[in-house]
């Protein structure tokens, strides 16, 4: 397939406002692609040439793309970017750029303009700007008006086409399974192995056989399994059948901790690698993991050696920065609670029940100096897991983890196997929501001159990928505040409302969530 075929299909992609019409598109491309091929496409979809987890990506920042237009098509940088800044999509800049040229239908195809941007990522050194820049440059040279939109925004990683991995997935299963409702036959390996590029190869290459064969591996990341809530004790009790394994829930953040010999490998609940962020962790794995291979779920929380307490998370938060890795790791040390075990010496243990896990866990990590492993208690009455619970708030964590204790660790799942149970009262909100920002409604009277006077929220819908809304949100900012969201929102906002989104709220302006 050549990449001006490839671009449009993204133009296709990028004008509908119908989720069905993109598992439909989809479904379209995925039969004219090739199987060398089709891996390649669905990274270049989510606007990058690996995925999520490797950390090689193109990266290119707004300049870079400014400087390699200019170089491209005989303007002036500084034109390019008066442009970018009226246009506020350089893929646009691009495509107006690129107009001017004879180019109609580049023959330059997916794999050759995967090949150079593979190229440019891995490109370092001295001179490393100007090299990149000189190799995306040749590239927009060779391409057509559509084609030089989309790569423009693939530098920048960012499409803008509003597709979500369980939709790609749905048009995988509607192309090669003949029904997209088949979707759920690619998903457990999809939460295994976290590469919607080996779930699309695999499947074009083996079928649905091979693709079910696909498991856990380390070194990639599995997709972490979520609790669901429930409001006390007792309805948790009746809801487990009377028999409850519980863990403390630490106010931290997810690490999922791989070792491979003396490699280690740790990566966050969104699938980023964080290993260079988190130094005293990796040792920790070194010295108190006794196993060749293993994959352990985790929780980070920082530590102030000088009180020998530990921080709130706003704190620990802190040490989810790229700089200053080696004296923060020496002044907020992190501790990391380790409650489950996925992988071990070759052996995938998602399937094991809880129970069993926890036993190997106990036979795997060693001390507490850095991991601190939580074996838990099992509890058959909603008035010891009360007691333990009061014992949770009292030492100011966040509340239990309460399991069934012969369920599987099921990778992306969030369901009723894992529950939360958080610090509450009668008519007031102890736990958070998270939302995502849709849109904004014009402000009316003094918020007349903010632009937005309050802002349309939502909450994904994992089941059928989309984002619904639910709230409007017009308090808890000054007005300061307010004109910055209206500034940073109007950079994201898009012309129609986005394929998956399912509004039942009014609005003045989308964003593209």
């Amino acid at each position: 397939m050549t990449f001006s075929q490839l671009s449009t299909y993204f133009e296709k992609l990028e004008a509908t406002s119908s989720r069905l019409a993109l598992i439909d598109i989809l479904a379209d491309l995925f039969k004219h692609v090739a199987k060398q091929e089709i891996d390649k496409v669905i990274y270049l979809m989510q606007g990058r040439i690996a995925p999520f987890y490797e950390a090689t990506e193109i990266g290119m920042a707004d300049k870079t793309i400014a400087t390699a237009l200019a170089q491209a098509f005989g303007e002036k940088r500084e034109h390019v970017l008066k442009m970018y800044a009226r246009k506020g999509d350089m893929g646009l800049v691009a495509q107006e750029l690129n107009s001017k040229f004879k180019i109609q239908n580049s023959k330059l195809n997916v794999e050759e303009v995967f090949n150079t941007l593979t190229q440019i990522a891995k490109t370092s050194g001295e001179g490393t700007v100007g090299k990149r820049t000189a190799f995306f440059a040749d590239l927009l040279r060779k391409l057509d008006s559509t084609s030089v939109k989309y790569l423009a925004r693939v530098g920048l990683g960012n499409l803008r086409l509003g597709i979500g991995d369980p939709t790609v997935l749905d048009g995988l299963a509607l192309a090669i399974l003949k029904d997209r409702y088949k979707r759920k036959l690619l998903e457990k390996a999809y939460n295994e192995t976290s590469d919607l590029g080996i779930i699309g190869k695999t499947l074009l290459e083996g079928g649905l056989k091979a693709v079910q064969k696909l498991t856990v591996t380390v070194g990639r990341p599995i997709r972490s399994e979520l609790c669901e809530r429930l409001p006390d004790p007792a309805k948790i009790m009746e809801k487990f059948g009377g028999l409850a394994h519980v863990q403390y829930k630490f106010d931290g953040f997810r690490t999922e901790l791989h070792k491979n010999g003396d490699e280690v490998r740790i990566f966050s609940r969104n699938l980023e690698e964080t290993t260079a962020m988190l130094p005293e962790i990796v040792e920790g794995v070194k010295k108190q993991v006794k196993a060749e291979t293993v994959i352990l779920d985790a929780e980070a929380l920082a530590f102030n050696p000088a009180s020998d307490e530990f921080l709130p998370f706003q704190e620990t938060t802190k040490r989810r920065r790229k700089y200053g890795v080696e004296e923060m790791s020496k002044s907020m040390p992190l501790k990391s609670f380790v409650f489950d075990i996925m992988y071990l010496n070759g052996q995938s243990l998602i399937d094991l029940p809880l129970k069993d896990r926890l036993k190997k866990l106990a036979e795997v990590v060693k001390g507490d100096e850095v991991l601190i492993p939580q074996p838990g208690e099992m509890v058959n009455k909603a008035q010891r897991l009360q007691e333990i619970f009061d014992d949770a708030i009292t030492k100011g964590l966040e509340g239990l983890v309460v399991k069934k204790p012969d369920s599987p660790y099921q990778a992306g799942g969030r369901n009723f196997n894992w529950v939360k149970l958080k610090r509450h009262s009668s008519g007031e909100l102890k736990d958070t929501i998270d939302v995502v920002l849709l849109g904004y409604i014009f402000g009316r009277g003094k918020r007349a001159e903010f632009g937005a006077g309050s802002l349309l929220v939502g909450v994904y819908d994992q089941e059928n990928d989309e984002f619904v809304t639910v709230s409007k949100i017009g308090t808890g900012l000054t007005d300061e505040e307010w004109k910055e969201v209206h500034k940073r929102a109007d950079k994201i906002s898009v012309d129609k409302k986005p394929a998956r989104v399912n509004a039942v709220m009014e609005h003045s302006v989308w964003i593209k969530p």
